[in-house]
């Protein structure tokens, strides 16, 4: 069974959850580190939300696209993990 590490993306069904998952990997002829995101639904009996951090673990077919569960809710995503924004630059014109 496999064990993964990922993050709610969407809660909108009813007892499905998507979840992200990120894994990065190093090319194995040029070394280049590659970045791969997969969206897995998984079943949420635990009320995860979006943004937190889980743990999901594979098993049998429930749906035709959802073969995870929900095991663990590891923490809700802070500030400093979420994309950072540009602030909008706003132009104040001086008076002369």
């Amino acid at each position: 069974m496999k064990n993964l590490t990922g993050r709610v993306i969407s809660t909108k069904m009813q007892k499905v959850a998507t979840v992200s998952i990120e894994q990065s990997r190093k090319h194995p002829l040029y070394g280049k580190i590659i970045k791969r995101n997969y969206k897995i639904h998984a079943v949420n009996k635990i009320g995860a939300k979006k943004g937190d951090k889980v743990i999901i673990t594979e098993i049998r077919p429930v749906a035709k696209t959802v073969n995870f569960v929900i095991k663990e809710i590891l923490g809700k995503e802070t500030k400093t993990e979420k994309k950072a924004k540009p602030a909008k630059k706003t132009a104040v014109k001086e008076k002369k």
